[in-house]
């Protein structure tokens, strides 16, 4: 077997003991064991302890360690010295904050998008109507969002779902989790796809989105003057902000975001078909970005069609990952909205 620190043959390994440690595990996610000077175990020996955490540097005679934290660098960096190292190695990457989080609660913060959204809990379901709608409904305003444990069977509960949707005049429309179970029992049912509604939603890290963007973008994004005046959102509360780049013939695209707890979600890009390929898009990104950074946003996200490739490749180029995707489904005998 190779050793580890063959690429590194000018720069020590930490000893005998923790071969699978060296130079080459710097931004690696690595395991621990270090000797705790003048303290005592429980069996009268030397006490010592586990760190997990990554290796941000390698020296001559110690390594620089950050350690897990419920928050991504939160928690101090932790020099150790060599001679204090009993064992180690390289360990899989941290499963990201983002992976944690199921398609149900992921979806929930576009309640935060609409204002006046009546809801309607079955169990794990959530029911949605606008009953203001500006324009042509939405459908994730006036759909149910079917993920998760109805609490009930699922006949029972789709019977639910179209009395509810029937008592406000309203056809029943279903967003699932594309592929899931539920999606399948609803099928079973005989409920049906609506043509053209799969949607993925992405979403990253706001900082590593903006570390990416760096350099990229331009300043010709403006943010609306109420956006500025927006404070940061307290528990329970919705920050909005609207982006816009104009020139003197007016506006040339805009794009808008809502910010809850610390998940920004951004909505309505759009830029003049005569003005795209110019880059305004990820101004009018970056420009929101900037904005949540100041409020304390972790997270970005927003929902892109799956037949709308060129705002994939956008998306994709900032850093905004596929979390999931949903799709849309209507009872037998309804037409698609």
């Amino acid at each position: 077997m190779p050793d580890p620190a063959e690429d590194h043959p000018s720069t020590p390994v930490a000893s005998s003991s923790t071969p699978f440690l060296g130079p080459h595990v710097v931004g690696r996610r690595v395991v621990v064991r270090r000797r705790l000077r003048g303290e005592t175990g429980p069996s009268g020996a030397e006490a010592t302890t586990d760190l997990l955490g990554v290796c941000l540097a390698w020296d001559e005679d110690s390594l620089l360690l950050a350690p897990d934290g419920p928050r991504h660098g939160e928690a101090e960096p932790v020099r150790i010295a060599f001679a204090d190292l009993v064992s180690g190695k390289p360990v899989p990457p941290r499963a990201s904050a983002l992976a944690r989080v199921s398609a149900r609660d992921a979806e929930q913060h576009c309640l935060t998008m609409f204002g006046h959204v009546e809801t309607e809990a079955i169990g794990e379901w959530v029911l949605r109507h606008d009953p203001a709608p500006v324009g042509r409904p939405l459908k994730r305003a006036t759909s149910v969002l079917a993920m998760g444990d109805p609490g009930v069977g699922t006949d029972e509960a789709l019977r639910r779902v179209l009395a509810w949707y029937s008592a406000r005049d309203r056809p029943a429309l279903a967003q699932v989790e594309a592929g899931s179970e539920v999606e399948q029992a609803l099928l079973d049912a005989g409920w049906s796809v609506v043509p053209g509604g799969d949607a993925e939603m992405r979403a990253g890290s706001l900082s590593q989105v903006r570390r990416g963007r760096r350099g990229r973008g331009g300043d010709r994004a403006v943010l609306s003057p109420s956006s500025l005046l927006e404070p940061a959102p307290g528990p329970g509360q919705v920050a909005r902000a609207e982006a816009a780049v104009a020139d003197a013939g007016g506006r040339l695209g805009e794009c808008h975001a809502v910010l809850a707890a610390d998940w920004l979600g951004m909505h309505g890009l759009r830029v003049r078909p005569e003005h795209r390929r110019q880059g305004l898009a990820g101004d009018l990104v970056d420009a929101l970005l900037e904005w949540a950074a100041e409020r304390g946003a972790r997270f970005a996200w927003l929902h892109v069609e799956t037949d709308n490739a060129a705002a994939q490749a956008l998306y994709e180029g900032m850093g905004l990952e596929v979390h999931h995707g949903t799709r849309y489904l209507v009872p037998p005998g309804t037409p698609a909205p």
